[in-house]
């Protein structure tokens, strides 16, 4: 089934169809770019990638009917009107060209025509479709936004996710997707997102399924988050050499190619999991404002360390001084 169909931006749009009939709208778009086809009008047809929507703003139009008589306009109407193209939109209130229509009718492709700049056109169609035909992927976690921040929490099933990201819920942030989360690069970002159907709920072991959004408000449930940070949450092991001061190397997650900065926070009965949570989101906010923690308590040691040493040093100087046996 394709991701995504010339229904879809129809539905989406509401562009006035006026060739092709309801079966072109099932064609299926497998990109989201735009062609503007000044080099097939002109005649140029090798090499043109035909899975392009097709988008014939002012300057195009005009080349059309001021440029090419009707033999043009057939060969390279017969082209642009591919099996593999899903439709072609005039914009700026251009109506079809008669030869365009009939090929369209006949071919049964679909020709719409909007009111719409085709700047505007570009923008919001190409955007429309890189999130439609963004790529995905499963994961099994939670997502919350912390302060703003799309907090990934993940661990291992069992280890208390649901009551901890319910916590968060009661102190003020937003769930945005329990149990499930369904991944998408969108513009080079990681946007995390949940099925509608399950979209604002939440299963606790013992309780059932509960919905946030009538318990906790409206507000207390996002529909997506762009996630910037991953809190991986695991049973404490003493064994384990846990960072305690915050200066070792940063970890990293990749979804979909994308890199996501990583903490590992070890999970013991009693722990105020949410509190932890938060101040690990505002220290991880103070780093993105150029202040680390962990750095200046690093130099502050230093500082000291250095201190104490040149005292230590002026103090041998002294004392070595004063043992010196006076001169004759």
């Amino acid at each position: 089934m394709a991701k995504a169909t010339v229904r879809d931006l129809v539905v989406k749009f509401h562009w006035n169809q006026v060739a092709g009939t309801s079966k072109a709208l099932k064609r299926p778009i497998t990109l989201p770019d735009i062609n503007r086809p000044g080099l097939e009008l002109a005649g140029y047809l090798s090499h043109s990638q035909t899975k392009r929507l097709i988008v014939i703003g002012g300057k195009e139009y005009r080349y059309i009917t001021e440029q090419m008589d009707e033999i043009q306009q057939r060969r390279v109407f017969e082209f642009v009107t591919h099996a593999d193209t899903p439709c072609i939109l005039l914009t700026g209130s251009h109506v079809c060209p008669p030869i365009l229509k009939e090929i369209s009718d006949r071919k049964d492709f679909p020709v719409f025509e909007t009111k719409t700049k085709t700047s505007q056109v570009v923008v919001n169609v190409t955007n429309y479709l890189d999130e439609l035909l963004a790529p995905a992927t499963l994961l099994h976690g939670e997502l919350v936004r912390i302060y703003g921040v799309g907090v990934l929490i993940t661990g291992t099933s069992g280890s208390g996710k649901s009551e901890i990201v319910l916590d968060l819920v009661k102190r003020g942030h937003q769930l945005v997707a329990d149990d499930r989360v369904d991944l998408y690069r969108i513009h080079n970002t990681l946007v995390g997102k949940t099925a509608q159907v399950i979209s604002g709920f939440m299963e606790l072991r013992g309780v059932g399924i509960i919905d946030i959004k009538r318990l906790y408000g409206i507000t207390s449930v996002a529909n997506s988050a762009e996630i910037s940070f991953e809190i991986r949450l695991e049973t404490y092991n003493p064994s384990v050499a846990y960072d305690r001061v915050g200066l070792g190397d940063k970890q990293y997650s990749n979804y979909l190619g994308i890199p996501v900065l990583k903490m590992v926070i070890p999970v013991t009965y009693g722990r105020p999991m949410a509190t932890v949570i938060e101040t690990a989101v505002t220290n991880y906010l103070l780093q993105q404002d150029g202040f680390d923690s962990a750095e200046v308590f690093e130099e502050l040691v230093l500082e000291e360390i250095e201190k104490n040493r040149s005292e230590e040093e002026e103090e041998v100087k002294a004392a070595a001084m004063q043992n010196a046996e006076p001169l004759n």
